[in-house]
């Protein structure tokens, strides 16, 4: 029986893809007769040399493990799979037209194009088959029984990830630390505290342990190398979590670093495929959004003019992405000169959070409160977002002098490139002070996915027609 994630499922996978690939080869030679002619210019069936089908297996193959395709740690998750997957055979298409161009310009564009779509269909639909066989029948992954040194916060933390993976073939044993007495609740689970740090040797032969995960508190360091060399001799995993997680902005990992393996602490919260997808989606909609948006600036710009004296345009420095600064660009809805009149403004709450937006702000001019209240003074961000300062969805970009106040949890939001509209703007938007929308914006930097992106652009108009919380 194939087990998930094991060598053997990974190998299987792989010959899977390229006999799917060159099916798909196949297919789409088979198919594109049937397209008319005067699309293909193709008289009869379409004729692929020899060499292609060795090609085409090659290319795939080793694309497909460069990019880690067949890595466990990679595909856990189903949507970071299929992202991978159809990352890794836009790639291989890549590659593959690139040496037709060099090789074989008079191979069918058709043929390549059905080719790339039956392949991207088949890859991804097995997976998903493969997937609801495992679920349905339970099929188990081969099973690591682990055993976590450290029942603190970090041990338990560590503990909740694993019973999150137990259809991976994760299986939590046990913790081992100073106190033994039995068992203690944990929020959603049981934490077994099989005995004392010294005993580790004794219960790793006695429960058949394939993985010991050393989660100590920092002051017990002194520790990891005793017990590193008392399971030196025995067939275990060693893996040290250091207790320096509670320091990351979003997480952390360990990297190689010049040959070094170092943790790094302010891991991006977006992985390279889903920063690829982000902004990919961010071109093409906001390229859209700026043409159907032309006409309504050219008015609002002639509006402004004609109401209020100063330029059209505000630009104001912001805090983006890792805390990098960048213009971000607003029509005009104030009287000029009206940061300096900003501290005057300001107020600070009881508990302390700041609130500077308020709905009988003075500054703002007659053709700037309409702007405002329907976010119309928004529309040149797009312009932010073509530069690559911004996204369409994210935390919003903060002051300088704002983000100086932030206590060390609220950089998090940080982490993610910022948006001109986010999960705060469609859960209250100004009524909520700045200490509440930043618990909505970190919401969103840990939820991420292109959906959840797609779900606030769609639920965005029907908050600003609204306009609560917009002044």
């Amino acid at each position: 029986m194939l087990r998930r994630f094991g060598v053997n499922y990974a190998i299987f996978s792989m010959a899977l893809d390229i006999l799917l690939t060159c099916m798909a080869l196949v297919l789409a030679t088979q198919v594109v007769p049937y397209i008319p002619q005067n699309l293909t210019n193709l008289r009869g069936q379409a004729v692929i040399s020899p060499y292609i089908f060795l090609l085409v297996p090659v290319l795939w193959g080793i694309s497909f493990l460069v990019l880690s395709v067949y890595d466990p740690k990679r595909i856990y998750k189903a949507m970071d799979e299929f992202q991978i997957v159809a990352l890794a055979t836009v790639a291989s298409a890549l590659l593959f037209a690139g040496l037709l161009f060099l090789t074989n310009r008079d191979f069918s564009r058709w043929v390549f194009i059905l080719f790339v779509t039956f392949d991207m269909i088949l890859l991804l639909g097995w997976r998903i088959l493969a997937r609801i066989i495992f679920r349905i029948g339970r099929m188990p992954a081969a099973e690591r029984h682990v055993l976590i040194v450290g029942a603190g916060e970090v041990g338990q933390r560590v503990g909740q990830m694993i019973q999150d993976y137990r259809s991976m073939g994760l299986n939590l044993t046990g913790f081992l630390d100073e106190i033994v007495d039995n068992q203690s609740e944990s929020d959603e689970y049981v934490v077994h505290v099989l005995g004392r740090v010294e005993d580790v040797r004794e219960v790793v032969q006695a429960s058949h342990i394939n993985d010991v995960v050393i989660a100590l508190p920092q002051r017990d360091y002194a520790q990891i190398n005793e017990l590193v060399l008392a399971l030196h001799d025995l067939p275990v995993q060693v893996r040290v979590v250091p207790d320096y997680f509670s320091l990351a902005l979003y997480r952390a990992t360990v990297e190689d670093f010049g040959g070094l393996p170092m943790i790094n602490l302010r891991d991006p919260a977006l992985n390279d495929v889903q920063r690829l997808v982000k902004r990919i989606f961010d071109l093409a909609l906001s390229g859209i959004l700026t043409a159907i948006a032309f006409i309504p600036m050219a008015i609002i710009t002639l509006l402004i003019k004609l109401d209020s004296d100063g330029p059209v345009l505000f630009r104001q420095q912001r805090v983006g992405e890792n805390g990098r600064l960048f213009s971000m660009y607003k029509f005009r809805s104030m009287v000029e000169g009206a940061d300096k009149m900003l501290h005057d403004l300001t107020e600070v709450s009881e508990d302390g959070s700041v609130l500077f937006k308020k709905a009988d702000d003075p500054r703002v001019t007659n053709i700037g409160r309409f702007l405002r209240h329907t976010s119309l003074d928004e529309l040149p961000q797009l312009f932010n977002v073509l530069k690559g300062d911004m996204s369409l969805v994210g935390p919003r970009p903060e002051l300088p002098w704002l983000v100086g106040q932030y206590e060390p949890w609220q950089h998090k939001r940080l982490a993610v490139p910022q948006g001109m509209t986010g999960w705060w703007q469609i859960n209250g938007r100004a009524d909520k002070p700045l200490h509440l929308h930043t618990e909505e914006d970190l919401y969103y930097v840990q939820n991420y996915s292109l959906w959840m992106d797609i779900y606030i652009l769609l639920k965005t108009p029907w908050v600003v027609v609204r306009g609560k919380g917009a002044y």
